[in-house]
């Protein structure tokens, strides 16, 4: 028998605060924990939005896909950069799927939906989204019929990363409620075996205003107009989802998934002119105040590798015959890079402890390897500490506390949510399975078409969860 699919993604949404701090404030979250399955999912690594719900949608590692974040090497140049956007994604999507087998599907927000592709119903595209004037919408016609009766789509919560934090928290509410209402509409005017949307707002509301609600922060600030926030946005999210519940029908499968969690940010590293320092990264002329990477003058004849910013590390080689200007003879490059993984993880934090940093190898810890990924992906300080790109000014320090893109409070952390039941569980009590250990972002996909009575494609990895005390 095939039921109805619903999935409602809180990106970023951290497991510690949804089954334990905030637990009891949120009755819609805490009866799906007590009538269904729940337990923390493994993200994918890295645990970047962008490409982890496409990990999540199509059953496939950051390698397979041959997306390693927002900004990507296209080419073996220097200055070679793209944004990934739906184009990039190759692989079939649950949706993709579920479409040709005949079921009506329907997509909102949905990180790397933008631009919207053709599918058996109705998609509505992500954040990437640069404007409401866009073609945010497949099919096109549906743009006019959801704006008027909805009012325009707020794909993003503008300047996220500002200082005017009450403006701020104001339009993530705005935005939340903007995209509850597209959602019950959808779910009211369009038919639906699969539905899917993800709220951004749980996102915003930790980067923008962690060091107010975690007294653990290294700059913890307190503010009685914020101190309350996430709290208060979590209970409104949790509301939220009460009104889309509304719309879905008893016997529909209801999940509640995140692609990744939170944690604070203590700080930055600053990756380059930590290389810098270390003789690996040779700028012609030093830049007079704090610039990108990408817009300093690198001497490439002297320069054996260097890093982007984020929230990991991507450090690239200059190998001989691979980069224009290569340095690196290949036959050199497995030393070097156990060269400069044992430097990174030998970097002491600002007080002289140890940071214990990881450092992964793409070749290592995915199946294969498209388009081109970072030779070393670096977690500095478990993920506690961002990488900074840029370099320059007076006074270089390779830690730093502020940040070159703007204010941010927090990291992304290894593990989000995942939570199953139905609305008819939720409506006489039963008692689910609880929670489940070793939950992985990849087993999602075949998760939902298993629940649909739908068999994965080949190419789907991952192996559906165990169901067992939900049939």
């Amino acid at each position: 028998m095939s039921h109805k699919v619903a999935v409602l993604g809180l990106d970023c949404a951290e497991p510690a605060l949804v089954f334990e701090q905030f637990r009891p404030t949120l009755p819609v979250l805490s009866k799906m924990m007590d009538t269904g399955m729940w337990g923390r999912l493994r993200s994918c690594d890295p645990p970047i939005t962008c490409p982890a719900w496409m990990v999540m949608m199509t059953g496939t590692s950051p390698g397979e896909l041959g997306i390693y974040g927002f900004r990507n090497r296209t080419d073996y140049s220097y200055s070679g950069l793209g944004i990934a956007t739906s184009l990039w994604v190759k692989h079939e999507t649950v949706w993709d799927v579920l479409s040709r087998n005949g079921r009506d599907c329907t997509t909102l927000g949905v990180p790397l939906t933008f631009p919207p592709k053709p599918l058996r119903g109705n998609q509505i595209s992500c954040f990437l989204t640069p404007g409401p004037e866009s073609n945010f919408t497949y099919p096109p016609t549906l743009k006019n019929e959801i704006t008027q009766a909805c009012g325009n789509y707020i794909p993003d919560v503008r300047d996220f990363r500002t200082n005017d934090k009450v403006s701020l928290l104001k339009r993530v509410f705005e935005m939340t409620d903007n995209h509850t209402a597209y959602a019950k509409w959808l779910l009211k005017n369009k038919p639906w075996d699969f539905f899917m949307m993800v709220e951004m707002g749980t996102d915003r509301i930790h980067h923008g205003f962690w060091k107010y609600f975690d007294k653990q922060h290294p700059r913890y600030e307190f503010n009685a107009d914020l101190q309350n926030c996430m709290q208060d946005y979590y209970k409104h999210v949790d509301a939220s989802l009460g009104k889309i519940l509304e719309d879905i029908p008893d016997d529909a499968w209801i999940a509640v998934v995140s692609d990744h969690g939170i944690k604070r940010m203590i700080g930055g590293l600053a990756f380059n002119e930590w290389l810098i320092q270390e003789g690996y990264l040779v700028l012609k002329s030093r830049p007079d105040k704090l610039t990108p990477i990408g817009k300093c003058d690198i001497d490439w004849n002297k320069t054996k590798a260097w890093g982007d910013g984020g929230y990991y590390g991507r450090l690239f080689l200059n190998i001989k015959g691979r980069e224009p200007q290569g340095t690196l003879a290949p036959e050199n490059v497995e030393a070097f890079k156990q060269e400069l993984t044992a430097k990174i993880l030998a970097i002491k934090d600002d007080k002289g402890q140890p940071m214990n940093s990881e450092v992964l190898r793409p070749e290592k810890i995915y199946d294969k390897v498209n388009g081109i990924a970072p030779d070393l992906i670096v977690y500095f300080g478990g993920l506690y500490w961002r990488s900074v790109g840029s370099v320059g000014g007076a006074n270089p320090q390779i830690h730093t506390f502020e940040n070159d893109s703007g204010p941010d409070d927090a990291n992304h952390a290894e593990e989000g949510i995942f939570l199953l039941t139905t609305k008819a569980r939720m409506k006489s009590g039963a008692r689910g399975p609880g929670e489940k250990k070793g939950l992985h972002i990849r087993s999602v996909a075949k998760t939902v078409l298993k629940l649909q009575g739908i068999e994965p494609p080949e190419a789907m990895g991952g192996a559906a969860f165990d169901l067992t005390g939900l049939a």
